[in-house]
């Protein structure tokens, strides 16, 4: 990522929602995205320049109007975000993390079948180890 490489939790949604659309112009990104959050078009406009800024996103003029894409995928902006937050926040350690998920009581099925799953991928790179 570039400079200033955090991202914020609307920026995060904002670059779903692009994902999502496979890209948009600021127009759509602030009649679809921007209506729905109570965002003025010049808040949309911002954002996705700062997410330009930070090489998240890409844009591309055509018919006279910028054409906006994620250059990144949301899911590895989510692990870096995730990444940043255990070595800011829990000095590295991701026992606290783990710990916090094992008393989370509004974990549902899916959410501790997808945890399962990725516990299980974890032992697999690892050699099978517990």
């Amino acid at each position: 990522m570039g400079r200033g490489s955090g991202i914020g939790d609307r920026e995060l949604a904002l670059l779903r929602w692009l994902d999502e659309r496979g890209g948009a112009t600021v127009g759509e990104a602030a009649e679809g995205f921007g209506a729905a959050h109570s965002l003025a078009r010049s808040t949309v406009l911002t954002m996705m320049e700062r997410l330009r800024e930070k090489g998240l996103l890409g844009r591309r003029q055509a018919g006279g109007v910028y054409r906006y894409r994620p250059v990144a995928r949301p899911e590895s902006v989510e692990r870096g975000a995730v990444r940043s937050f255990v070595a800011r926040t829990l000095g590295g350690s991701i026992a606290p993390l783990v710990a916090y998920l094992a008393e989370e009581e509004s974990l549902d099925a899916a959410e501790l079948a997808e945890l399962e799953r990725l516990l299980e991928r974890l032992r697999e790179r690892r050699g099978g180890e517990p």
